[in-house]
């Protein structure tokens, strides 16, 4: 992930914020990024709090074989590192929106985007001499702000 995959329109402001190489799952990163993009940065906040405190399941559209389902949002899970990440990141690009003078309390996430990150290659030592790769996956998030319109 070199750089950004938005670029604003020309005059309009936005913030953004990436978190990169993050030692989280890229496909269930994928899945909460989906269900907060449009969201308000308040409500998209709460709703990664909730989630990392398991009052909220992610509604997984994708990647969901063998995922069991919650009421009221199908088939879904509790992503409680991922949301704990994404938390740190919103926090950061709100940071940035504040510095840029816009208005904190009209944001909305315009861009939630994630990609794979490096792959950390270890080995796990097993019977008789033998041993298993352990690959550590990382994810690259962008989040891009901007002030809702009206």
């Amino acid at each position: 992930m070199r750089g950004y995959t938005y670029t604003p329109a020309k005059g309009k402001t936005v913030a953004r914020a990436r978190g990169y190489e993050l030692s989280i799952s890229p496909k269930k990163t994928y899945e909460v990024l989906n269900a907060i993009r449009g969201m308000s940065l308040d409500r998209a906040r709460e709703y990664l709090e909730d989630v990392a405190a398991l009052r909220r399941a992610v509604p997984f559209r994708r990647y969901n074989q063998e995922t069991a389902h919650h009421k009221g949002t199908g088939p879904g899970r509790f992503p409680v590192k991922v949301a704990q990440e994404l938390i740190k990141v919103l926090d950061n690009a709100k940071a940035n929106a504040d510095y840029e003078g816009m208005n904190v309390d009209d944001l909305e996430v315009v861009v939630a985007a994630s990609s794979r990150g490096r792959i950390g290659k270890a080995t796990m030592p097993r019977a008789h001499g033998r041993a298993t790769n352990w690959n550590e996956q990382t994810t690259n998030i962008e989040i891009v702000l901007a002030e809702r319109t009206r």
